[in-house]
């Protein structure tokens, strides 16, 4: 149940989608994709998370006071985490340039810059993915939604 992002990078890293129902980053699927008028919000909490960043080095952002109503809200609903907050402590070199998802049903090619607007569905429901998991790969545009990425592994970055 883990995601190794190695390849042309600084520092390879492997991640545990199962924790991150407690980490603040994550966004329901169905406030991921934003129409135009929400996009302003998007770029205010981006900013936000970029002003934060060195804390988020030394420890995730863990929501530290779970709520009975946040508890059967975070076991009910499906999220998803920007995979950009991950790339960044990666350190990818200055060259990369694309990215291959490593699945079970084979490689796929995608562009680094997909890859890094990209978000990593890791819950449906409150549970995590064990079947065609760990992660899927969804574009943050929403063009793939009904046909994510599934099964992904291992991300090398080229």
């Amino acid at each position: 149940m883990i995601v190794q992002i190695q390849g042309n990078v600084g520092f390879s890293i492997t991640l545990d989608p199962t924790v991150w129902i407690f980490d603040d980053r994550k966004i329901e699927l169905e406030q991921a994709f934003y129409d135009g008028d929400q996009e302003q919000q998007r770029n205010e909490e981006q900013d936000v998370w970029d002003r934060n960043e060195y804390q988020q080095k030394l420890r995730p952002p863990v929501n530290q006071s779970v709520t009975r109503y946040n508890r059967k809200k975070v076991l009910e609903n499906s999220y998803v985490m920007p995979i950009h907050h991950f790339l960044k402590n990666a350190e990818p070199n200055h060259d990369a340039n694309e990215a291959i998802l490593h699945t079970a049903n084979g490689d796929y090619t995608i562009t680094f810059e997909q890859l890094e607007q990209s978000y990593l569905l890791f819950s449906i429901d409150g549970k995590p993915l064990t079947e065609n998991g760990p992660v899927h790969v969804i574009f943050n545009d929403g063009s793939n939604k009904d046909a994510p990425f599934t099964g992904v592994e291992h991300i090398s970055i080229v």
